[in-house]
């Protein structure tokens, strides 16, 4: 998710920052909870105290971690990936912004370290993920309320598990949530080759369903191709091919689309509704050319398209905790029956997250930098 027009502070993030003292001693109000005698911990952490360029405004600094309270649960980050909706936290262009100083991250895997005398749900050595964005992943300990948190199984593949709780939900959400489709049917999606493509390709391959996927043209774009194609997808075409006339004899192998998801916007946008059937549906879930979605009135009116949005941070306000998890336990069995792989990955010691934020934001990357701790 890039583009967002209401910006939402997020009160838990920051009550979640707040926990991390500086290690000069200042103190919040936050720590009033915890022990006085309790010797601080030092962590290191990826902080911003103000929006801006990722590499010129995130620092690592060494940070005082305040003791345990009877419902905090302390955890050892493992892994934690730089995605598209962290750059854009950063940059203060993101629908859900914490307060500042804030940790930057929204996504990973820790290890449960210790918890709290009211801890009931979490034990030392379980895994565990956000329950929500805004938490700050990209440091090597933290203290956070047991709701913050939900477990995750610790048979899974550790990138699997640090890149869970966004890309993957995102694709199994839309695929499920805005057209009935049934085994046979076709979906078209661009950014075929980000995270949530790649979920999006082996999802539906899961489900039944035939992908077509969009992809910019590049200088390897065989290998590309051959890797998506690996992972289910059924054909790999350019931006460029999308346009040619040729397209309208595409489809007298295969069904039209009756759903397609839109992460880039502009151009490429308007070429995915005019490949939909009629009635079809198309979700925009980012914006990565940054230009508006144009949908010409004749495909409206004639053959009745329908254009939606989909923001997961949204998804989890209307739905309970308890049906979160559920989603994770069922995109976990997919992982264990090898129906859903962890995207192509570059693990990064956190100590140079320079390099990785600035591989993260260079074109036709298609490997997720994620930072180790």
């Amino acid at each position: 998710m890039w583009v967002c027009s209401k910006l939402w502070r997020v009160r838990t993030a920051a009550r979640q920052w707040r926990r991390l003292l500086p290690a000069s001693g200042c103190h919040g109000p936050a720590a009033s909870s915890y022990s006085a005698s309790a010797e601080p911990a030092r962590v290191r952490a990826l902080v911003y105290g103000h929006h801006g360029d990722p590499a010129k405004v995130v620092e690592l600094k060494n940070l005082e971690l305040a003791a345990v309270g009877g419902s905090d649960v302390r955890v050892k980050m493992l892994a934690a990936p730089i995605n598209p909706s962290d750059i854009n936290m950063i940059q203060g262009n993101y629908g859900l912004l914490p307060e500042l100083p804030a940790v930057g991250g929204n996504e990973g895997v820790a290890q449960v370290v210790a918890v709290g005398s009211s801890v009931t749900g979490l034990k030392p050595g379980d895994w565990v993920i956000p329950a929500n964005a805004g938490l700050g992943t990209w440091r090597t300990e933290a203290v956070f309320s047991e709701e913050a948190l939900i477990q995750v199984p610790s048979d899974i593949p550790l990138q699997s598990a640090a890149t869970l709780g966004v890309n993957p939900c995102t694709a199994y959400r839309m695929l499920m949530d805005f057209e009935q489709l049934q085994p046979g049917d076709s979906v078209i999606q661009n950014a075929s080759n980000s995270g949530v493509g790649q979920a999006v390709i082996q999802i539906a391959a899961a489900l039944g369903l035939r992908t077509i996927n969009v992809v910019r043209d590049r200088p390897d774009i065989q290998k590309l191709s051959d890797r998506l194609k690996s992972l289910g997808a059924e054909h790999v075409i350019t931006e460029e091919e999308l346009r040619r006339p040729e397209m309208k004899n595409f489809f007298k192998d295969m069904p039209q689309p009756r759903l397609a998801l839109n992460c880039v916007g502009g151009k490429s946008s308007t070429e995915l509704l005019r490949q939909l059937a009629r009635g079809g549906t198309m979700v925009t879930y980012g914006g990565m050319a940054k230009q508006p979605v144009i949908a010409s009135v004749s495909l409206l009116i004639f053959k009745d398209l329908k254009l939606r949005g989909f923001w997961l941070s949204q998804w989890k306000k209307d739905h309970s905790p308890d049906q979160f998890k559920e989603l994770i336990l069922t995109l976990c069995d997919l992982i264990r029956r090898g129906q859903l792989t962890a995207p192509a990955c570059s693990q990064v010691p956190l100590q140079d997250y320079q390099s990785a934020l600035e591989a993260s934001m260079k074109p036709f990357m298609s490997s997720k930098q994620i930072l180790t701790m």
